[in-house]
């Protein structure tokens, strides 16, 4: 299923529908479950899709971890308050691993999220994202979400006027869409949060501990 940009732009008259939250879905049909133990190549995933990946840690890190996420997604939200710290802490910041969050929205307002977040550029991306989750009661399953996800983004520099081209931006959310349709398909993601330790899929909301058994071996090799 396509989504539009008159689609997006129409996320008011969708929640009015929906009572507080928006009903309409992205995915076609799961046609399989995915499965922890799923592998992907390297050269499979180095797709980052129209957009780019917004990438924190050295690209001469020994571990790459690619997460697919949805903005109004509460584990997405959980993960990134209480294991991504600790993540960045022990790996990400000492040059161990490199991570980037990958577009899989779920609703079209998890795709205007991430419209802002890609609008926001490389240096804000992650900042945005993080606040977005961090805030995620504020404009998810809210009767009117643009307000206070104008006033998010306004924290990082839009404007009234970059706020309304980035969500008419039919450029950024095509590519939003390929990369999501292309995790499904190819990758087999079908729900958020899911990730990939070079290569490896772990599905639902990790733990520090978890991420930890995945990445330990391939350092000692190192």
């Amino acid at each position: 299923m396509s989504l539009t940009r008159r689609r997006l732009l129409s996320t008011s008259a969708l929640l009015a529908v929906a009572g507080g939250g928006i009903g309409a879905q992205l995915l076609p049909p799961f046609s399989r479950r995915a499965k922890a133990d799923d592998t992907v190549t390297a050269a499979d995933l180095a797709d980052a899709g129209p957009n780019g990946d917004f990438w924190q840690g050295s690209d001469k890190a020994l571990v790459t971890i690619i997460e697919y996420a949805s903005m109004t997604c509460p584990h997405c939200a959980h993960f990134t308050a209480t294991t991504l710290p600790e993540l960045e802490k022990r790996y990400i910041s000492t040059g161990k691993v490199r991570y980037t969050l990958r577009t899989f929205p779920l609703d079209a307002l998890a795709a205007a999220g991430f419209m802002l977040a890609i609008c926001g550029g490389k240096d804000k991306y992650q900042a945005i994202t993080d606040a977005l989750f961090a805030k995620q009661a504020d404009w998810v399953g809210v009767q009117e979400p643009i307000p206070p996800l104008k006033d998010i983004a306004k924290q990082f520099g839009f404007t009234e006027q970059s706020f309304d081209e980035c969500l008419s931006n039919q450029k950024i959310l095509d590519g939003i869409q390929e990369v999501r349709d292309r995790a499904f398909q190819k990758f087999g993601v079908n729900s958020t949060p899911t990730f990939f330790v070079n290569g490896k899929k772990l599905v639902g909301d990790v733990s520090i501990d978890q991420l930890a058994k995945e990445i330990e071996p391939y350092l000692k090799e190192g």
